[in-house]
């Protein structure tokens, strides 16, 4: 199973697809087992296709012809999920509340892991760890009073990302392993 989240898709009135619309274009790609979660752009699919640039640049293309936007895509296998989260460094530290834990996926590994500018943006009580191609974020302000956007992050690491919140990671998880391919 894989997992696809899509940056900036139903967002503040802009690049609004409908969820079923968007099951029955990934269906016209030869996806099965699609669902999707929330209306921002969560997708679970099974595909015997097993290159996720590939995936991505499909469903890119699909919403591109289908719907007129040019939406960045992160497909994910589902174990890489389950490493994302069980990953965190976040996790560990018990004084920390989930409700305001962020993960930004980025399209791919960045050439240099210094986050050093990212860090320079960061209210003093933030955290902000790079670990492979995720960014994981501690917002106890919320997300929305953040520097550490999601702009900022694609701008400074010069990739395209995408971010969700913990809560949302953990049930796209759910999802995917309740999902089983016939």
């Amino acid at each position: 199973m894989y997992v696809a989240v899509l940056r900036g898709i139903n967002v503040s009135g802009r690049h609004l697809i409908k969820m079923e619309a968007l099951r029955h274009a990934l269906q016209l790609l030869g996806f099965q087992q699609i669902t999707t979660y929330i209306q921002s752009g969560n997708m679970i699919f099974h595909s015997d296709i097993t290159d996720e640039k590939t995936l991505e640049n499909m469903i890119s293309n699909m919403i591109l012809q289908h719907f007129g936007y040019d939406i960045p895509c992160i497909v994910i296998h589902k174990d890489q999920l389950d490493h994302i989260i069980n990953q965190n460094p976040l996790s560990a530290q018990l004084d920390k509340d989930v409700a305001f834990f962020h993960v930004t996926l980025l399209a791919e590994k960045p050439k240099s892991n210094d986050i050093a500018t990212l860090r320079e943006k960061k209210h003093p009580e933030e955290e902000i760890f790079l670990v492979d191609r995720t960014v994981y974020l501690y917002c106890p302000n919320g997300y929305g009073k953040t520097k550490l956007t999601n702009n900022l992050i694609e701008s400074k690491l010069k990739l395209s990302a995408t971010t969700r919140n913990w809560k949302t990671l953990q049930e796209l998880f759910k999802m995917a392993s309740q999902t089983v391919h016939k």
